[in-house]
């Protein structure tokens, strides 16, 4: 049976738009959805880094670009190429959103949006476990942005691209225009 729905392809293909096309659609319908984005930060044309975006406006650090001028920090500092990770930004706003979805009732299902599961957020040991929980909460149906493979193996993806109950779309170019209805379609097999 499918539960979840999650969208993987290259870096600025489009998933995080057609997440926000399909959450509107959703709401617009009357669903109850929940969750957070992963958007760029951008300054002079140039990306700084990105923020969580919840799906009620609430937004937070998630990195920035290292300050190679700056004082070091002295916390443990993770780092993606160019940019440190503020974990716990990060966790402040997104880990309470799992909680709500846990506190539901189970009569009314509800799409929580998780875009995404990637290398910076899952540096966070309780937003791993958050999002195992999650994909097993039988009120709750996912729409989330998984990265292409690429290296070595992020475990978790792994696992969520081999779930027997989710539908991965990869998202290209050419289908980024017309792939929308299919997801909606999906997610509505999933809400029934």
């Amino acid at each position: 049976m499918l539960r979840h729905v999650f969208l993987t392809g290259p870096p600025g293909v489009g998933k995080t738009t057609l997440v926000h096309k399909a959450c509107d659609a959703l709401q617009s319908s009357g669903q109850a959805v929940e969750g957070f984005y992963t958007e760029e930060v951008r300054e002079g044309g140039r990306r700084v880094g990105f923020d969580v975006v919840t799906v009620s406006g609430e937004r937070g650090h998630l990195s920035r670009i290292r300050d190679i001028g700056g004082d070091s920090l002295s916390r443990q500092e993770y780092t993606v190429g160019q940019y440190v990770v503020d974990l716990p930004s990060f966790e402040r706003l997104a880990l309470p959103l799992f909680k709500k979805v846990g506190l539901q009732d189970g009569t009314v299902k509800k799409v929580f949006v998780l875009d995404e599961i990637g290398k910076m957020e899952l540096f966070s040991q309780p937003f791993i476990r958050a999002v195992r929980q999650t994909l097993d909460c039988p009120s709750c149906t996912i729409l989330g942005t998984i990265p292409i493979p690429k290296g070595k193996p992020l475990r978790l993806v792994e696992d969520v691209r081999t779930r027997s109950d989710i539908r991965v779309f990869t998202v290209s170019k050419e289908n980024r225009n017309a792939i929308l209805q299919d997801i909606l379609s999906a997610l509505q097999e999933c809400l029934k």
